[in-house]
């Protein structure tokens, strides 16, 4: 849907010179290739970029602009399934008020106007004044890089940062490498712990107020 999507935009650019079977096939298996490079190198690229080769190889030439117009076509049906839980955005800012720091580390081949595109939408976007996204650090969590560059956009160090996150690999796996506090949002708590154990464990993120207050640390920051 979303390549049905960026294929009507080309049309509309100008560019759609190709048939649609023929410009899907070549997007959707250069994707799949960069996703499994992705992996293997532990190191993350930017579907923009792709769009972008992809499509000069079949003689587009388009704007910074349009690629990101494409970039989100193609993201646009998934962030229509999109839903946050009730209060989330007032809990951001009540957080926020007590002085935190706000922040969002994702490993995504996204380019970082998509996804803060989808948090604006979802009324987030204010609230996450750090944001690091792998698609433009080109590495990815569970490695250190990425949350040194997160830590080094807020001005923290490990030990007074708390992270949360749902996966035990990237998110706790990562954090306790690097001396964060790690929270893990486990709603069914099925999460399996073998390869990392996180020290706080919530079903929701409206839990986290309480984990901040037991911790009563006086400058933590998320």
């Amino acid at each position: 849907l979303g390549c049905m999507r960026a294929y009507e935009r080309l049309r509309q650019f100008g560019a759609a010179d190709v048939p649609f079977k023929r410009y899907h096939r070549r997007q959707y298996l250069s994707v799949r290739w960069h996703v499994v490079m992705s992996h293997l190198t532990r190191r993350d690229f930017n579907i923009m970029e792709m769009v972008d080769r992809v499509g000069r190889s079949m003689g587009h030439r388009l704007s910074r602009e349009q690629l990101i117009e494409l970039a989100w076509l193609w993201y646009e049906p998934l962030s229509e399934r999109a839903r946050i839980e009730p209060g989330l955005p007032e809990m951001l800012a009540e957080l926020a008020g007590h002085g935190l720091t706000l922040g969002i580390v994702s490993n995504t081949f996204l380019p970082g106007e998509v996804i803060d595109r989808q948090l604006a939408m979802l009324g987030l976007l204010e609230h996450l004044p750090v944001r690091v996204y792998s698609s433009r650090t080109r590495h990815r969590k569970p490695g250190r890089r990425i949350f040194h560059e997160a830590l080094r956009l807020a001005k923290l160090e490990p030990h007074e940062t708390i992270f949360v996150g749902d996966s035990v690999r990237n998110d706790v796996r990562g954090a306790n490498r690097m001396g964060m506090i790690s929270v893990l949002k486990d709603p069914a708590r099925q999460a399996r712990l073998w390869l990392a154990r996180p020290r706080f464990r919530i079903r929701a993120l409206a839990r986290l107020p309480r984990v901040v207050k037991h911790l009563q640390i006086g400058r933590a920051h998320v």
